[in-house]
């Protein structure tokens, strides 16, 4: 057996390995949404109720890329329904990929300004490259299309809009406090290389 089976088709969309998938996934955003308990709190707080949905970035993507698998596990036959399936199949791919490569980065960024690296860290590391990853290996098993994939452009950018606006993007490490202005284009720039990164993986996928 070859590696290359391990990405296949017939490995990717076996039932099994799915719904193996599936509650990898769940249980992994019902813990992200734990891991952001204490900054939910504090917004809900300190902020105006509208703006705790903008607050558990991470969490959310990896909801969406759960509930996405769904529409593999389940076609549909509603047109409806597969509209809705296509927008969470987009929002999964874009924010997966942005939210995967900036939580590395954030923590690498914090050790290089001295922050001490904890177990947790490379937990995250873990979790995070294989959000990135996974959601990059099924864009060709979704169904979505460019306006899909421009309202979740759209609702990511806004998502940044909003983090950066009202100080509710998630808390960095303690050695990167002075350094948010860099950490707000860092993370803006993100956003628009994941959306490019994901119309290429989408385009490459309707040619395979």
């Amino acid at each position: 057996m070859s590696l290359s089976f391990f990405w296949s088709r017939e490995f990717l969309t076996n039932r099994y390995f799915l719904w193996l998938l599936f509650w990898c996934n769940a249980l992994g955003t019902v813990y992200g949404y734990i891991w952001y308990g204490d900054q939910l709190v504090d917004t809900l707080e300190k902020q105006p109720l509208w703006q705790i949905v903008f607050v558990p970035d991470s969490p959310t993507a990896s909801l969406f890329f759960t509930l996405s698998l769904l529409w593999i596990l389940y076609k549909p036959k509603s047109q409806w329904v597969n509209r809705i399936g296509h927008v969470i199949q987009a929002l999964a791919v874009v924010t997966s990929v942005k939210y995967g490569v900036w939580a590395i980065s954030i923590i690498f960024a914090g050790w290089s300004q001295g922050n001490a690296a904890a177990w947790q860290d490379w937990m995250l590391i873990a979790s995070h490259g294989a959000m990135a990853i996974e959601a990059l290996l099924y864009v060709r098993f979704f169904g979505f299309r460019w306006v899909a994939l421009l309202i979740a452009a759209l609702w990511t950018l806004l998502n940044d809009a909003m983090d950066y606006t009202y100080d509710i993007y998630p808390w960095l490490p303690y050695t990167l406090w002075d350094h948010v202005d860099l950490v707000r284009n860092f993370t803006v720039v993100l956003t628009l290389l994941s959306i490019l990164v994901s119309w290429l993986a989408l385009r490459q996928a309707k040619r395979s």
